[in-house]
């Protein structure tokens, strides 16, 4: 029997991603984050599609292994409140003992990011642009497989620097991310 276990979302980040821990047996680094995604219907009266005020809270994990050495890297350095992205994983189920209630069992769904996609003109400290080599942005066609590796090369060689793309259109603080 075949089976499948692929996720693919967009939506925002809401909240900073936490700083990346590694992990004392494997040495992995991880980072966590939470993101939220909108739902949207046609209203049936005026054929407009509205928005639903209940957006769904998914917790994200993201690892840096050999093959996805700089994932927790970029995630960190590009992601941040109100940054919108394109998310590509797997589920995963967790579950723990409830420290309240003993002998109680907890669970919750996570998604294990794999892929990601930034889907902003502008990312964190300066920006994702796609002409900035690493292929990060909407439009660039590059996706940050297997930690970001460059689409292209730069055309300078060096380092890459992300362009600025103009102005902050990031969320005020304390607002949802839609």
């Amino acid at each position: 029997m075949a089976t499948l276990n692929k996720i693919m979302l967009i939506g925002r980040l809401t909240d900073n991603p936490e700083p990346p821990r590694v992990l004392p047996n494997s040495g992995s680094t991880v980072v966590k984050f939470r993101f939220a995604v909108g739902r949207s219907k046609k209203d049936p009266q005026t054929g407009q599609w509205v928005n639903d005020p209940n957006p769904l809270y998914i917790d994200c994990e993201a690892f840096s292994r050999a093959d996805n050495s700089r994932l927790t890297d970029i995630i960190t350095q590009y992601c941040s409140k109100g940054s919108q992205i394109y998310v590509e994983g797997r589920l995963q189920l967790d579950t723990w003992d409830d420290k309240n209630n003993p002998g109680q069992k907890r669970s919750k769904h996570k998604v294990v990011v794999e892929n990601i996609q930034f889907l902003d003109s502008r990312q964190g400290g300066g920006g994702g642009g796609d002409d900035g080599g690493m292929g990060m942005s909407a439009g660039g066609g590059g996706m940050a497989r297997g930690g970001g590796r460059p689409a292209q090369q730069p055309a300078r060689g060096g380092g890459y620097s992300p362009p600025d793309d103009g102005p902050d259109n990031s969320p005020a603080e304390g607002d949802i991310p839609f």
